[in-house]
């Protein structure tokens, strides 16, 4: 049987190109970056050399990337890490964040207020469409605001949030210290971050979203900010992770930063047609909404709701159809947990229950596209009729 993978979103296919610069690391004598003998002088030098591509492809200075273990370490980091600076020296400590924010962002920011009295969180709303509610912003920010954290897309949805009325809305406060950080882990695969995130203090990373390893990703830093290791020990990453970095991940995210670089243009108008066939074909289907239809998004994501029809049967259709597909974000793809963000865009628990999420990457080709449209109709219509009254 053939597999058609559209499950990008939660962990796009390893590429060839990352394999391959992973692979004299992997194996044999891998040197301690930290050391000063001549094995630690090369794994160190292939670290730095990581660190510069990863900095270049979002535009940012070298030292300001601290590589981590992935896209939710790099959330916390930049979340607790700044909340930890920012109630040592003050009485009350904010931290502002989206109600759609992924779940490494939420958890982060309620384990701080649920842990230290001084801090609170703050959840921004969104419109129906999942865009931020940028007047609400604007109302939160008071002088206790250590940090805003919005993402550039949202990870379920594919839909952009406004990272330049963000930015702007911490500007108009005069200077400060409110740092401005954006999960771009949903958007590395598709937006030139150099310029989408440019306005915004720190990013996190994630490398198997971008066909990297699992295991790697990286905070970029874009300014000097204020926050604590939350991995201490060992002083590595100029002190803000402790534990001996892994050369081969960081390899292999650079190469994969480098892949999405080359062919982001190349592949955008071909996958946005994807996504425009996907959602001309699945809104003709029974009980089919397509999720933010007028929103802006990136490319490969196509989200929608089918009424009546449980996630759970629908992906277990298409997994026998040979579709890889999700109902919701990979961390809670299970059609049991409801999705928050649907949730807060007043999408009702009944229609969120039909959730189906698809996502692609460059390589998904026309004809993949026509199977999954024709394994989805199959399965929505069997499970229509399935549920129909029987006369």
């Amino acid at each position: 049987m053939s597999q058609y993978y559209f499950d990008h979103a939660a962990s796009a296919p390893r590429r060839d190109e990352v394999t391959e610069a992973m692979a004299p690391w992997m194996h044999g004598v891998v040197g301690n970056p930290s050391g000063s003998h001549r094995a630690a002088r090369d794994a160190r030098r292939a670290v730095e050399e990581a660190r510069d591509v990863v900095a270049s492809f979002v535009g940012a200075k070298p030292g300001g990337v601290i590589f981590t273990a992935g896209g939710t370490e790099s959330c916390t980091l930049a979340v607790a890490g700044v909340a930890h600076s920012h109630r040592r020296s003050h009485e009350r400590t904010t931290l502002v964040v989206s109600c759609i924010e992924h779940h490494a962002v939420l958890d982060a920011a309620r384990m701080m207020a649920a842990d230290f009295a001084s801090v609170e969180m703050c959840e921004i709303g969104v419109d129906a469409d999942g865009v931020l509610d940028v007047a609400a912003l604007h109302d939160a920010l008071d002088d206790t605001v250590a940090l805003i954290s919005v993402m550039a897309a949202n990870n379920e949805t594919g839909v952009l949030q406004p990272l330049d009325a963000v930015a702007a809305a911490v500007r108009g406060r005069g200077p400060g210290h409110i740092v401005t950080h954006t999960d771009a882990v949903a958007a590395a695969p598709w937006l030139d971050l150099s310029h989408y995130t440019a306005g915004i203090d720190a990013l996190s990373l994630c490398g198997h979203k971008l066909g990297g390893p699992v295991n790697s990703g990286a905070l970029i830093l874009r300014r000097d900010v204020a926050l604590d290791a939350m991995m201490p020990g060992g002083g590595q990453e100029r002190g803000r992770r402790g534990g001996t970095v892994d050369v081969a991940a960081c390899v292999g995210l650079a190469a994969a930063t480098r892949c999405v670089d080359a062919e982001r243009l190349a592949g955008h108008h071909r996958v946005r047609e994807h996504q425009r066939r996907l959602r001309e074909e699945l809104a003709q289907l029974p009980g089919a909404r397509i999720t933010a239809e007028s929103a802006s998004n990136v490319p490969g994501t196509v989200h929608a709701t089918f009424e009546g029809i449980a996630s759970d049967e629908l992906l277990f259709l298409l997994d026998q159809a040979g579709v890889c597909a999700s109902a919701a974000s990979s961390c809670s793809s299970g059609a049991a947990v409801s999705s928050h963000v649907l949730a807060a865009m007043g999408v009702t628990p009944e229609r969120a229950k039909g959730s189906l999420r698809l996502t692609m990457g460059h390589e998904t080709s026309d004809d993949d596209v026509t199977a999954v449209i024709s394994a989805v109709a199959r399965a929505v219509h069997r499970l229509a009729d399935e549920s129909s009254p029987r006369g």
